[in-house]
């Protein structure tokens, strides 16, 4: 496993990723330095390949019992809805700790990783919040706006909201995959004015570079399947939903899109108020930003991604306070590690918890 911590990665190959080309993987390392106190990540089993790791995580969850889920709606500025998912133990107390989770694309406060994360926390006595982003799980009805990569504003609501039924209490950020580049995106425009409340914050295989992120993945057949599924699934969860709108280009097209960029350029950008998918992928992405971060905050990521290319991570400037951990495997948000490390084979979550709470 490499870490690195404190110090710039070299540069990605700019020019192979505006042509849409694989850029050579011998010219793509980072130190060899391991992250002190961290057990090296080892898939479990017949689970070596990426794929295989991020299809596992998807279709064996691994749900963890929840009990006494309470729901929140939070007004956001605009009049859309979202809904905060409060998993409270009974144990918890006023300026006991708190932890906020974001999901990624597609997914809810039911998530496989969302929903163990929030089991394991509330058998620490931790008091959780898993936040469905507009026109998602419980919010499905609750939106005419869509959610993006760059909504710092409701991720800064869901703070405030915490804030008010917590006060006392540090708070915790986790943010995944689309969600993991939000969260960073919030703390790098923050900077200094950070609230005093955060603690701790940790990106899972977050898109730092939308566009490159977008790029990489149209650049490979599998990556090409990936981006099919996803732009696929985004229009079905659009259709006959309060977000479905008459005035933007996807309403007019004869062909549904392929890719996830088409689908941003026909509807994400022009209902989110962007000129274009270039536009919104250059205003949302949290790379330039990554360098004004003050909160302590992990990155983590896997080397062999199959929907995230983590080459956008070369070039990245990361102040002392930010930490990366970059796996040689881990696949996307799978990191089903072998048996006998943690008391289950879900390494990813007994390393947040680490990060999160310590």
């Amino acid at each position: 496993m490499d870490g690195v911590q404190g110090q710039t990665l070299p540069e990605y190959d700019a020019e192979a990723s505006r042509r849409n080309e694989p850029c050579d993987p011998h010219s793509f390392s980072l130190p060899n330095d391991a992250l002190p106190g961290v057990p090296q990540f080892q898939p479990a089993r017949g689970l070596s390949s990426p794929h295989v790791q991020t299809a596992w995580a998807w279709f064996f969850p691994s749900l963890l019992p929840l009990a006494g889920t309470i729901e929140r709606r939070l007004r956001l500025d605009d009049g859309d809805l979202v809904v905060m998912h409060d998993d409270c133990p009974q144990g918890w107390r006023r300026g006991d700790h708190v932890v906020l989770m974001l999901h990624g694309l597609g997914g809810s406060h039911r998530s496989g990783y969302m929903v163990r994360l929030a089991a394991r926390l509330q058998q620490r006595c931790v008091r959780s919040f898993r936040m469905d982003h507009r026109g998602c799980g419980a919010g499905t009805s609750l939106a005419k706006y869509p959610y993006h990569a760059g909504r710092v504003e409701d991720l800064a609501a869901a703070v405030h909201m915490i804030e008010r039924l917590c006060p006392g209490s540090p708070i915790s950020l986790a943010g995944f995959s689309l969600s993991g580049n939000l969260l960073l995106r919030y703390l790098g425009e923050l900077g200094a004015s950070v609230p005093l409340s955060l603690f701790r914050a940790v990106a899972v295989c977050p898109p730092i570079d939308l566009q490159h992120c977008s790029s990489m993945l149209n650049a490979s057949r599998m990556g090409q399947r990936y981006d099919l599924y996803f732009a696929r699934m985004l229009v079905r969860q659009l259709s006959n939903s309060t977000q479905w709108r008459e005035d933007v280009p996807l309403a007019s097209v004869l062909r549904q899109p392929r890719r996830l960029y088409d689908f941003d350029e026909l509807y994400t950008a022009p209902a989110s108020g962007f000129e274009s998918a270039d536009h919104y992928y250059d205003r949302a992405s949290s790379k330039p930003l990554i360098s004004q971060i003050r909160v302590h905050t992990t990155i983590l990521a896997a080397k062999d991604d199959p929907v995230v290319s983590t080459q956008a991570f070369r070039g990245l400037q990361l102040p002392p306070n930010v930490t990366m951990c970059l796996t040689q495997h881990g696949g996307h948000l799978g990191f089903v590690g072998r048996s006998g490390v943690d008391p289950d084979r879900r390494w990813m979550d007994w390393r947040l918890l680490d990060w999160l709470l310590n």
